[in-house]
């Protein structure tokens, strides 16, 4: 499959590498307006440099890592030149272009795979076998200030990716939002905290700080009878459960002591699932090419997209207000 990746910074830098290293692909070029840096990306993974979308050759499917401003006019070029594309978060950077690219997608049969690299998270991932059903989430992303991606604030930067996650994870509509949030060393927030409250009751605390001495991306939920934390960082899981004394597993599940309900004494248990050690990037990017080999939908879709930008659009509004 012959892919080129669009912009070669941070991402588009990795976005490059992982796809040069795959054998099903051939990574044809690297698009961007910065001969130095596009050429050198280029010609470290045996890819060509070109300085606009106009002077590549057609592909099978692009990447799209510019900045987020760019993100629009670029997938509409690519959708009208045929192009599945892979869109990094934000996948656009107003709700309204977001939904003016899903008009224009619905008449083609391309495939349009959203960069919300989380969900494919190892840690995340390993909560697939657990019945998740959240009441209370709480949720920390805090990373030290670095002069990248400051075009846009730290909701449509960091927080972003824990909008998308608790949309998925808890398959709700977000009914109401009160936020709170600083401009600190940047002209837009550079720390926010939300607090979101969903259709099906759940409520979710919500913090993202691009100005944090230390990084830190956890993500806490509490649920009816089990409480989960996720270290989204290192990849760590704890499991704590109220389960029958009769279903305890000793292989894997830690007794910690005994708990007198209605329904008779229950167990809680420590449990650590097992965690897969896999590259996040390179697993999506994996999802985005089984999509387009076997015409399916993508794992996160243009939808999901548009969501998480609407919400983060509507935590915007509240805290410049």
């Amino acid at each position: 499959m012959r892919i080129s990746v669009i912009g070669s910074g941070h991402l588009g830098s990795i976005h490059a590498r992982l796809l040069a290293q795959n054998a099903d692909v051939s990574l044809v070029g690297i698009v961007d307006p910065d001969e130095t840096r596009g050429s050198a990306i280029a010609s470290e993974h045996g890819a060509q440099w070109y300085p606009d979308l106009t002077s590549m050759p057609d592909v099978d499917a692009v990447v799209i890592a510019a900045p987020t401003s760019l993100h629009h006019s670029l997938a509409v070029a690519c959708l009208e030149r045929g192009f599945h594309c892979f869109i990094e978060k934000p996948v656009t950077a107003t709700y309204a272009e977001a939904q003016e690219l899903m008009q224009r997608a619905e008449a083609t049969d391309r495939v349009i795979q959203v960069g919300h690299v989380e969900r494919f998270n190892p840690a995340v991932r390993a909560l697939a076998s657990y019945s998740i059903q959240p009441l209370f989430i709480e949720a920390h992303r805090l990373a030290p200030f670095k002069p990248r991606a400051i075009d846009v604030s730290v909701i449509h930067d960091l927080m972003i990716h824990d909008i998308d996650l608790l949309l998925w994870m808890t398959g709700s509509e977000i009914v109401d939002i009160q936020a709170t949030g600083v401009a600190v060393l940047t002209k837009t927030p550079d720390i926010c905290n939300a607090r979101l409250t969903f259709a099906n009751g759940c409520v979710a605390n919500v913090t993202a700080s691009r100005i944090s001495a230390k990084p830190m991306r956890k993500l806490r939920v509490f649920q009816k009878d089990s409480y989960v934390s996720l270290d989204l960082a290192s990849g760590a899981v704890e499991l704590y459960q109220l389960i029958e004394t009769s279903a305890l597993e000793p292989s894997h599940q830690v007794p910690l002591g005994t708990v007198n309900t209605e329904h008779g004494d229950r167990v809680i248990v420590y449990d650590t699932p097992i965690v897969e050690s896999v590259n996040a990037i390179a697993e999506e990017q994996r999802s985005f090419l089984e999509s387009i080999r076997n015409q399916t939908s993508a794992a996160v879709t243009l939808h999901d997209g548009a969501q998480a930008v609407r919400i983060a659009e509507w935590i915007d509004k509240l805290v410049r207000t």
